[in-house]
């Protein structure tokens, strides 16, 4: 604008009607944004630019705009060597008006695009968690299935012999086991209390118990670096970890294979290691698999690694992750336990 100021007064000065005013023409010209008034000393309009050209004609709204220019900024006096006075009077661009609003436009936006990330994370949060029921009534289903089937078999060979001893033990151990799962699920959404339990004879027990119902073309090995190690456990919920990995390592070898299970203490913690000979994972599933619904399997609804990752962090303070895996070879979970 002061530029602009300095190119009127060259101009009104400039006498030499042969002189280049190119430059001067240029500058006049470039202003496109800003509006301006020119005034003479009097406060008399002489001449405006890039002011609406309908609302210009009108003298009144000249005679408004040029006092809302007097309040925004300074006018800039054009002084002729024969002493008359011009003023100019101008008021911020556009552009520049806009810049003012920006700031707010764009915090305006980001409200927005936060509210709608915090409604799509609330959504996606209860439908995991409906999910995430649902599932839990085909895992109940799921869980119950294995002792009823094991005990329908029990009684057709009651029915064959009903002198046989281990039958009766082996359909006691399948009640035992029906009792068990029913307190598991009473205990989800409860005070979980933590009991000091020997891990080694908990874990083998619950252990050999899959091993007795499950694939006689898998090869199950127990070992540990203790014959006896004190934790404090829930003991429903931990044995339903252990069923959930080998379980999972059972899936993973299409019923066909090796499963080991290894305790190892530490100082301070305890691992559980459970290895198979499956399919095997890629890195980029470390994570994902202990997610809610998500699954490997044409069947299923992916929530025992889930439910095992939250027994584990949330009841009993630990750890469970994938320790290792190869494509085809088999993979190793890993379960830490503070002792």
């Amino acid at each position: 604008m002061e530029i602009l100021a300095a190119t009127y007064k060259r101009l009104n000065t400039n006498l030499d009607l042969d002189a280049d005013v190119t430059l001067e023409q240029q500058i006049m010209e470039s202003n496109r944004h800003i509006p301006m008034i020119l005034t003479d000393a009097h406060g008399n309009v002489v001449y405006h630019a890039n002011l609406p050209p309908k609302k210009a004609k009108d003298s009144i709204y000249l005679q408004k705009k040029l006092r809302e220019m007097k309040a925004e900024n300074q006018p800039l006096l054009i002084q002729y060597p024969n002493s008359s006075k011009q003023f100019i009077y101008y008021s911020d661009s556009d552009i520049l008006t806009r810049l003012k609003y920006y700031p707010m436009d764009l915090l305006l936006v980001l409200v927005l695009f936060f509210t709608v990330i915090v409604l799509f994370t609330q959504t996606n949060k209860i439908a995991a968690e409906n999910k995430l029921w649902t599932g839990m009534a085909r895992e109940t289903a799921h869980q119950i299935g294995t002792p009823l089937t094991s005990l329908l078999g029990w009684v057709a060979l009651l029915k064959e012999d009903d002198s046989n001893k281990t039958i009766a033990e082996e359909i006691e151990k399948d009640v035992e086991r029906l009792e068990i799962i029913a307190n598991r699920f009473s205990k989800i959404g409860s005070d979980t209390p933590l009991v000091r339990t020997d891990i080694v004879q908990l874990t083998q027990e619950s252990f050999h118990y899959l091993q007795s119902r499950l694939s006689k073309q898998i090869h199950f090995v127990f070992k540990s670096a203790s014959d006896r190690i004190m934790v404090p456990v829930n003991k429903e919920l931990y044995v339903w970890v252990v069923e959930n990995l080998v379980k999972n390592a059972v899936d993973a070898m299409q019923g066909k294979g090796s499963i080991t299970l290894e305790i190892i203490p530490n100082k301070s913690t305890v691992s559980i290691l459970v290895s198979d000979t499956g399919k095997g994972l890629s890195k980029s599933m470390f994570k994902k698999i202990f997610e809610p619904g998500f699954t490997t399997k044409k069947r299923g609804w992916g929530l025992g690694l889930s439910l095992s990752k939250r027994i584990i962090e949330d009841f009993h303070h630990g750890k469970i992750y994938v320790k290792e895996s190869e494509i085809n070879k088999g993979t190793r979970f890993c379960v830490k336990l503070p002792i």
